[in-house]
């Protein structure tokens, strides 16, 4: 429970990075343009005259006010959307859309009760705002977290829902935004009860927070750094930046809340004399532990580095340094220290605690939009002129923590030889190390190396299919790889069967390649794979791979078992052998019979378990009671079909017995689309002393036996 609770916790921070990353970009706008329409700054500057106001400059200054501005304004329904896209699992644009209409309509929904209870007038002072034009309850960014998440939520469950016949055209991705819509209906109602206390409890712990002087700032400093190995950063500082736990501020006539929409709604006041500091103190310590700090551990390295690998060592470190200076992204340095010496790390975490309360202590009100690098330092406080930001204190605290650094850190890397980049091992490489590389260590290794064999065997494949240049497209079915070349002359099937195909089949410029069930996992890893291919040529030497040993024959050992499979359908039986398709016809995924149906409902062949139901509904893999793999494949190329003509009964893990309902098939709709309506019924891992035996040939009924597989000593 601990480590679900922990994934879901990460996937939620990764999915805030989507709406925050636009946070630099409006954050410039605002930053320039209120400045620059900030008649005090342009009088302190003597800029009044060539940039004030009527003047060109000023126009476009008060259009990038505004352009940055509205960002800032609208932030809950960014945060919906871009909560929904980075939770949905697939189909991310139907969850996006759905997430915009359920936020409307919670709104709207609040709206309207607001308006039944006697109206704003019978609110509290300040429980209510405007969201995008809808008078509602003040949620801030929290009103589109709950959307986000919740939509999401639905999406997963939802988006591949099958509803009965009249309503098939309201199924699947269609019936994400209709329940999303009545969700979040009931959802309005019942914010309307229950959001008042909660955000009258947020308010009380955000007084707690700024109650807690000093102390409480080291605290969040701390434990902001001590989180981003963790990738729960981000669910950490959101709440002190953008709700009621960051304090809440009446600017321009309008209550606030957020540490960051306290800042910037003060950036666009003029009438503001000092950035409140109760608002920065949740931003303004990153300014000396990322342009000074980190740029001193880098430092250090360089210097503690063995002499013959500073110069490869120089040009990593310098582009850390740099990147940290200018940009706050901190990941190349700090993930460096904390894989090899995590000690290092901890005490890391320490001074920015420290950082933090510091630039409290010195009254510092220089704010941020995501970074904490120089520009933000030069937009946000610099050009605010040091009597609003008292940013001087930024480099006199900095200058100190380059030092401490660079000190500290060359101490305690001689002192326990920490492997640094430049100390490795002679024959180790020269790197930074990213959270990737984090993420490795903590797995064991497993992550990496998984990674590593799916890699190798879509190069492998790619490779036989004539490089990335040759393919045009890649597709499956429930055992084929389906690719489409340009130059079929290219694919060497030697080499595609060296991935542990049973076999490849060419149509002109189509290559089926045959892996059994395991194909959608294969396609998928091919498809990542291609995103980032080589473009130059790929080859293996096929010479170093086993050739699969042949099939042994088994009839003249003794038989010690046997299991019986029955007809799933009504229709005409035959050998396997006589499928109109060379894969099934050559047994190239697995041995059985070929039926063709006569009856529309397909019956489990014996006791056991789905085991999966391919995407388009046209097959279902099936694990009987004695635990042979098989697959029940209805039709030929019906894959192309897109599931138009098959209704599946079943759900994948659905226990079943002998003889229930598993789908239901439109005869006649599949027969004049498909090529054939004979359908394989295979045993896809067959053992070297397994033989099937057929049972049956002609007409069969449902249930009857119609192949057995032999077990022989």
């Amino acid at each position: 429970m601990k480590d679900k609770i922990f994934g879901v916790l990460q996937r939620v921070g990764r999915s805030f990075m989507l709406p925050i990353a636009i946070l630099p970009v409006a954050g410039l706008l605002l930053g320039i343009g209120g400045s620059f329409t900030n008649e005090t700054m342009l009088q302190t500057y003597g800029l009044l005259k060539a940039m004030g106001p009527g003047t060109i400059p000023y126009m476009i200054f008060t259009v990038m006010n505004d352009a940055g501005n509205i960002v800032f304004a609208n932030l809950p329904i960014l945060f919906a959307m871009g909560v929904a896209i980075g939770m949905a699992k697939k189909e991310k644009e139907v969850a996006a859309l759905s997430a915009v209409i359920a936020f409307f309509i919670m709104h709207a929904s609040i709206s309207a009760m607001i308006t039944i209870n006697g109206g704003t007038e019978s609110m509290l002072s300040g429980a209510t705002a405007d969201v995008c034009g809808i008078t509602s309850l003040q949620m801030g960014v929290f009103g589109g977290i709950i959307v986000g998440l919740g939509v999401a939520a639905l999406h997963n469950r939802f988006y591949k829902i099958e509803l009965p016949q009249v309503l098939s055209f309201f199924g699947e991705t269609r019936f994400v935004p209709i329940i999303s819509a009545l969700t979040y209906t009931v959802v309005g109602i019942l914010m309307f009860f229950a959001w008042p206390p909660i955000q009258k409890g947020i308010y009380s712990v955000g007084n707690l927070v700024l109650e807690s002087g000093y102390a409480g700032t080291w605290v969040y400093g701390f434990m902001e750094r001590a989180l981003i190995p963790f990738g729960l950063h981000h669910v950490f500082y959101l709440p002190f930046w953008q709700t009621g736990v960051g304090g809440t501020m009446e600017v321009g006539g309008k209550l606030i809340e957020g540490a960051q929409n306290i800042f910037f709604a003060q950036l666009a006041d003029p009438s503001v004399e000092h950035f409140a500091v109760s608002a920065t103190r949740f931003m303004s310590g990153k300014f000396p532990l990322m342009i000074f700090g980190l740029p001193g551990a880098a430092l250090a390295m360089y210097r503690t580095a063995k002499p013959e690998k500073r110069k490869a060592v120089a040009g990593l470190l310098l582009s850390a340094a740099l990147t940290s200076m200018l940009t706050g992204i901190t990941e190349p340095i700090e993930f460096t220290f904390l894989f090899v010496a995590p000690v290092l790390y901890i005490i890391h975490c320490v001074f920015a605690g420290l950082a933090y309360m510091l630039m409290h202590v010195f009254n510092v009100g220089v704010g941020m939009t995501f970074s904490g690098g120089l520009i933000d330092m030069f937009l946000f406080g610099i050009l605010q002129g040091n009597k609003k930001t008292s940013w001087i204190w930024i480099v006199i605290v900095g200058i100190g923590y380059f030092v401490v650094y660079y000190f500290l850190f060359s101490f305690l890397i001689k002192k326990f030889n920490f492997k640094t980049p430049g100390r490795e091992d002679n024959d180790d490489e020269v790197k930074l190390y990213t959270r990737k590389d984090v993420e490795a260590k903590k797995n064991g290794g497993k992550a990496a190396d998984g990674a590593h064999v799916e890699g190798e065997l879509s190069a492998q494949i790619c490779a036989g299919l004539g490089g990335k240049k040759n393919i045009s497209d890649v597709d499956c079915c429930a055992t084929r790889l389906r690719c489409t070349v340009f130059e079929a002359a290219k694919v060497n099937d030697a080499l595609l069967k060296a991935t542990g195909a049973s076999g490849v089949i060419h149509k002109g410029q189509g290559v089926q390649i045959i892996y059994g069930p395991k194909v959608t996992v294969i396609k998928s890893n091919l498809e990542d794979y291609l995103e980032h291919a080589p473009e130059e040529e790929v080859t293996f030497d096929v010479s170093d791979v086993e050739e699969p040993q042949q099939e042994n024959t088994v009839e003249n050992r003794k038989k010690k078992a046997s299991y019986v499979i029955a007809s799933p359908f009504d229709g005409i039986a035959g050998d396997i052998t006589t499928a109109p398709d060379e894969g099934f016809a050559g047994k190239m995924m697995g041995d059985g019979a070929a039926v063709e149906p006569t009856d529309p409902v397909v019956k489990a062949p014996a006791d056991g378990e789905i085991s999966f139901i391919f995407p388009t509904h046209h097959a279902i893999g099936f694990v009987t009671a004695d635990g042979m793999e098989m697959l029940l494949h209805i039709g030929i190329d019906t894959v192309k079909l897109n599931g138009e003509g098959f209704k599946i009964l079943v759900e994948e893990g659905a226990k079943v017995k002998k003889g229930d309902a598993l789908m239901k098939i439109d005869l006649d709709y599949v027969k004049s689309h498909a090529p054939s309506l004979v359908s394989p019924i295979l045993c896809t891992d067959l053992k070297e002393n397994e033989k099937v035996r057929l049972l049956k040939t002609g007409a069969v009924k449902a249930g009857e036996d119609l192949f057995a597989v032999d077990i022989y000593e």
